[in-house]
């Protein structure tokens, strides 16, 4: 059997950690900023729900064909060039201010995005034992999500208006590049990535596979569809800004508590408990009537949806050798891919008022019920380790 510490010599967690910590920074301010900023560069809001579905359809499209990528230029190289052409996606929108140009430039966004989180997940994910992998996965979790909260309050300090909040973001995942560009040894050692078949697929876990399909049919809605449901609510962009940064808080402050829970019970009830957190938060932001009361249902909203991606992942790839780490985290992001591509345009069709909430609360509800079904089944096979 293959040795999967022979692949992780030399592969540091800080660099892509770093890099990750930035490229969060700007996504988050990047992800708020473009359905509000639509007003304001004369396109029409209705185009949010599609910028947010387009550029999650590239995430789908980029989760298929990474591999290649990594496997040809190494986890350092891929980052570097992924990071750079999400920069000058952003970097265009100002410049072109078009719809069908910025449908394209969340597309191209999209498939950058995917390579971005296959490299670092798989990265990462190449570690001696499950509990360093699920270790590492919370240091990744918590810098993507606490760079997100922090980016979200940009809205607020910098603005929506003019080409200004795009060039900062531009040049802040240009920033990104500088970890991996700067440390040339500390990558995993190149391997043959190999992919993952469909007789081998119908032994990766179902309800990781689900989780990660959930993780995207919820979190496309929260990131593309949130920011103008609060904007309605609240008429303010500076609280819409505190409020969203309010719901990746919740994400980041979870994920040590899923790191330690990861490895000692089992992650379909962690991915139930947590899909029930959610739909309380969902509820208690249908019943409240103070900034406070919504701030905190949205802390547990935001702790409960991030919860699921890490967790799914990890128990994806509890028993894969490291050659197929690469090929198990783009069928990961393949599934969150087709969630979040499906979220928007399905919550979108939600017409009353609190629709957005109400599409959370179902997905989140049915989610929960299933991985409690799950739970009392007999264990499925697991995906056999690649031999010599």
């Amino acid at each position: 059997m293959s040795q999967p510490h022979a692949t992780a010599h030399n592969n540091s967690a800080w660099v892509p950690v770093a890099g990750l910590t930035l490229f969060a920074l700007a996504s988050g301010y990047h992800m708020s900023l473009l359905p509000l900023a639509l007003d304001g560069f004369g396109l029409a809001t209705d185009l949010a729900a599609w910028l947010a579905s387009i550029f999650y359809f590239g995430l789908l499209l980029g989760a298929t064909c990474i591999s290649p990528v990594v496997a040809r230029l190494g986890h350092r190289g891929a980052f570097i060039l992924f990071l750079l052409l999400l920069a000058a996606t952003v970097a265009g929108m100002p410049l072109v201010v078009n719809g069908q140009f910025w449908l394209a430039a969340r597309f191209i966004a999209g498939i950058a995005v995917a390579g971005i989180f296959v490299v670092v997940e798989s990265w990462l994910l190449i570690a001696d034992t499950a509990k360093q992998r699920a270790k590492r996965l919370g240091f990744y979790t918590g810098s993507l999500y606490g760079g997100n909260a922090l980016g979200q309050l940009g809205v607020g300090q910098l603005g929506v208006d003019g080409a200004m909040p795009h060039i900062l973001v531009a040049i802040v995942l240009v920033l990104a590049v500088l970890p991996p560009l700067l440390a040339k040894r500390c990558q995993p050692q190149k391997i043959q990535h190999q992919k993952i078949s469909f007789k081998e697929v119908r032994h990766v876990s179902r309800p990781a596979i689900m989780g990660c399909l959930v993780a995207g049919l919820v979190l496309g809605p929260i990131y593309g569809l949130m920011p103008v449901f609060l904007s309605e609510q609240t008429g303010d962009h500076q609280l819409t800004g505190k409020l969203m940064a309010i719901v990746i808080l919740g994400a980041m402050l979870v994920q040590p508590l899923v790191s330690w829970l990861s490895p000692r019970f089992s992650k379909t009830l962690l991915m139930a408990f947590f899909c029930l957190l959610g739909a309380a938060g969902v509820v208690g932001i249908l019943l409240s009537h103070s900034t406070l009361v919504m701030g905190f249902n949205l802390l547990l909203l935001g702790a409960a949806a991030f919860a699921l991606y890490p967790i799914a992942i990890t128990l994806a790839c509890d028993s894969l050798d490291s050659s197929k780490i690469v090929a198990a985290t783009e069928l990961m992001l393949l599934s969150y891919s087709v969630g979040s591509v499906i979220g928007p345009l399905v919550a979108n069709g939600f017409q009353q008022q609190q629709g957005l909430p109400m599409y959370l609360g179902l997905c989140l509800t049915t989610t929960c019920i299933y991985m409690l079904m799950s739970s009392v089944r007999p264990t499925r096979g697991r995906m056999p380790a690649l031999r010599p």
